[in-house]
């Protein structure tokens, strides 16, 4: 089970943390990543992390502004979200990998709104 946390309503230039715990059934953590949806719009990668080395990687749009990290004593993922702007607004979905070919488990979702 994923469970995320944190989204909610800032002005553009704001910050949110978004949180993300992975709890009960037991897997092994290849990478965790965040991926948003905007209404009308598929849904689009954003960062991920692995869990093993801690590399990263960022959507264009969100570099420089969103920090991925993790804790791996407690099975959790955040992002630190900087500089916001009203085309951050979406559902934030946190997903687990536990292999290299994708992601397995996906937790329900966050809500980011950004006003102008």
């Amino acid at each position: 089970q994923l469970q995320a946390s944190g989204g909610g309503l800032v002005q553009a230039g704001g910050s949110l943390r978004l949180s993300c715990a992975a709890s009960g059934r037991t897997f092994s953590i290849y990478v965790m990543g965040w991926f948003r949806q905007a209404p009308g719009k598929e849904r689009e990668f954003v960062a991920t992390i692995t869990w093993s080395g801690g590399s990263t990687a960022y959507a264009d749009s969100v570099k420089g502004r969103f920090t991925i990290s993790r804790d791996n004593a407690k099975n959790t993922v955040d992002l630190q979200m900087n500089t916001l702007k009203p085309e951050d607004t979406a559902v934030y979905y946190c997903a687990v990998g536990t292999t290299t070919r994708g992601f397995d488990y996906w937790g329900q979702g966050t809500q980011v709104t950004v006003s102008s």
